[in-house]
């Protein structure tokens, strides 16, 4: 099997869907499938001879992806030297259109994944009045598509209130040997010796630093805790982003770390330290960043709306707010905080729960449905 991806964002950029398609291209290296990558080049960009860059500068309403420029004849130049069984579109930005572009014209069965909710993000940006032009654009843009993979069941009907079909779960893993209870004896150390934190309590943030992930509701939540619950508590706030600077002038007054973007043992190290995990977006496709936290044996506590909902239970592994509610979000912190048997049983829950995403299963799963694709063109193909 011979796939051709065309991204917008890809490794080494820190974002959900750089890192789910870094997984994707492991996983076919893995089981011997090629790939070639159409992405944009970066800065500090690796170089590899199945991943094609090209010159690209910050898409403008969302920085996390880049708008490429590219000529389409040398696309299809390299399309027909590789001879892609199926093309896999991740993006409808410039890369996505040069792709779909080239497989209409040589003929080549086209899937696409639905990584980002571009539409409730508008809200933030003050900018809602463009979602029904959006709409029009995103229809438009999958409607050639055999397939849209989606990440969790809420975007899945997302899509459907919209009139989108043809749409199947793709969803996402976690590795749980990296992501572990067992490092959080390493992690206490390294912020003690590193940060000089040694609070009993540390509550987490990890992701994008913009106002689409709610960030109003995680001030509240780091402003309005209890005096006693504060007296033992940490907050670490890791990931980077447009509101960085605003984030830190409304928090100077409180007990917070910023780190920036982490990766690696690092923010593996800083999950298992967490005795809670806090994020309010109510705008994600699926989370992956608190499948990470449930992995490390991390209660979470999420927005009950967006693709989180479909991975916390609440009172299970963590617990559920209502979008938005500042309050409901302070009261799940200092409940799992100040009830440590509750703490404790969530977070073996949550540990069990990850154990069983593998993503052996997921791509199992996804890949299966590529080859049900592929098989169907080839009959079409054989038949005209």
């Amino acid at each position: 099997m011979r796939v051709a991806i065309f991204t917008d964002t890809y490794y080494p950029q820190v974002n959900g869907v750089a890192r789910t398609l870094k997984r994707l291209t492991e996983q076919m290296s893995k089981r011997g499938y090629e790939y070639e990558v159409f992405a944009p080049e970066i800065d500090n960009s690796p170089l590899y001879p199945n991943v094609h860059q090209f010159t690209s500068i910050p898409f403008l309403f969302y920085p996390e992806c880049r708008t490429a420029f590219a000529n389409p004849k040398t696309i299809e130049k390299r399309l027909k030297e590789f001879k892609p069984d199926l093309i896999h579109i991740t993006t409808p930005l410039t890369l996505g259109l040069y792709g779909l572009h080239a497989a209409k014209k040589l003929k080549i069965p086209v899937v696409g994944s639905y990584h980002t909710h571009f539409d409730l993000y508008l809200d933030y940006y003050k900018m809602s009045w463009i979602s029904p032009l959006l709409w029009k654009y995103m229809k438009w843009f999958h409607a050639p598509f055999e397939k849209i993979f989606v990440p969790s069941q809420e975007t899945k009907l997302h899509l459907e209130t919209q009139g989108f079909t043809d749409l199947s779960i793709w969803s996402r893993g976690v590795n749980c040997e990296i992501f572990t209870p067992d490092k959080r004896e390493e992690g206490r150390l390294h912020l003690k010796d590193k940060y000089s934190i040694s609070s009993e309590n540390i509550a987490l943030y990890v992701g994008r630093l913009a106002p689409e992930k709610d960030l109003n509701t995680l001030i509240y939540s780091i402003k309005n805790t209890s005096v006693k619950t504060k007296e033992d508590l940490h907050w670490i706030i890791v990931g980077d982003g447009p509101c960085m600077e605003e984030l830190k002038g409304e928090l100077e007054e409180e007990k917070v770390l910023f780190t920036g973007y982490l990766s690696g043992n690092e923010i593996a190290m800083m999950y298992a330290a967490a005795d809670v995990f806090l994020f309010p977006s109510a705008t994600e496709t699926f989370g992956n960043v608190v499948l990470e936290s449930l992995s490390s044996g991390v209660p979470s506590i999420v927005s009950n709306q967006g693709g989180v909902k479909d991975i916390v239970t609440h009172e299970i592994n963590g617990l559920k707010c209502e979008a938005g509610n500042g309050e409901q979000f302070v009261n799940a912190l200092e409940y799992i905080i100040n009830n440590p048997s509750v703490k404790h049983e969530m977070a073996k829950r949550a540990r069990l729960y990850a154990l069983e995403q593998s993503w052996d299963c997921i791509f199992d799963r996804l890949f299966s449905e590529y080859e049900e694709i592929i098989f169907y063109h080839h009959q079409i193909l054989k038949h005209a």
